[in-house]
């Protein structure tokens, strides 16, 4: 059995360029798949998120035409909004890394928010890469690698071939013009090989120890491929 620590943001909203606040969190399915691939194959979930607030979930996560219909959509509702890992979360400040045998982020505009900024989940990703722990990232979730920084303010990721929620991804949704700082463009600041596949279609990127996935469609895959550097 290995410990596997979900970072998580605890931003229910999302600071636009024109100041403005648009309503997010996680995005459901990107926690609620590899959590539920995790559990069946035994492995233990702790959640952290900033000051160790509940993780809110983006209501439009929770919609059936975002889960391939109402039954599904109630399935994940209940996962997200019930289960005690996601009710029962830890500070970030309070994480030993060395506790833990992999890291995993979900996505959702709520990282964006917070986890792009937060030094305490950068100091346990920028510890958890350099240790050669299995990392798995998803969709905004990589927004959290920019703030995974060296002692020398370099990032830890950069030179690492990953994906994340692209530029065209970001204008199709119809949020590209609204934002203050596209997540692809970052990335490639920060030093990071962003590789871009079709528009929400699954795609799965695996450099060293770092597994990334493009959009909620990817996180699935991203769940199996992390489970094969856990076994």
């Amino acid at each position: 059995m290995a410990k596997i620590l979900f970072v998580m943001t605890g931003a229910d909203e999302w600071t636009l360029a024109d100041g403005g606040k648009h309503r997010t969190g996680f995005w459901a399915d990107e926690a609620v798949v590899p959590y539920e691939a995790f559990k069946d194959a035994g492995h233990e979930i702790t959640v952290a998120t900033p000051d160790g607030v509940v993780p809110p979930v983006d209501p439009a996560s929770l919609a059936a035409d975002a889960n391939g219909g109402e039954e599904r959509a109630a399935e994940v509702k209940a996962v997200a909004e019930g289960a005690a890992e996601f009710r029962n979360p830890v500070a970030l400040a309070e994480v030993t890394l060395e506790d833990f045998d992999a890291v995993y982020v979900p996505g959702g505009h709520g990282p964006m928010e917070d986890l792009a900024v937060d030094t305490d989940s950068g100091r346990l990703l920028a510890g958890a890469v350099e240790a050669g722990l299995p990392v798995g990232v998803v969709c905004h979730g990589p927004a959290a690698l920019l703030a995974a920084a060296r002692e020398d303010g370099t990032n830890a990721y950069a030179g690492y071939r990953i994906t994340a929620f692209t530029n065209t991804e970001e204008e199709m949704a119809g949020s590209a013009a609204k934002a203050r700082w596209l997540l692809q463009d970052r990335l490639t600041e920060a030093g990071l090989e962003v590789l871009v596949g079709e528009p929400w279609a699954p795609h799965v990127e695996v450099d060293r120890n770092v597994v990334t996935g493009q959009n909620p469609a990817s996180s699935g895959p991203l769940a199996a491929e992390l489970l094969k550097k856990l076994a």
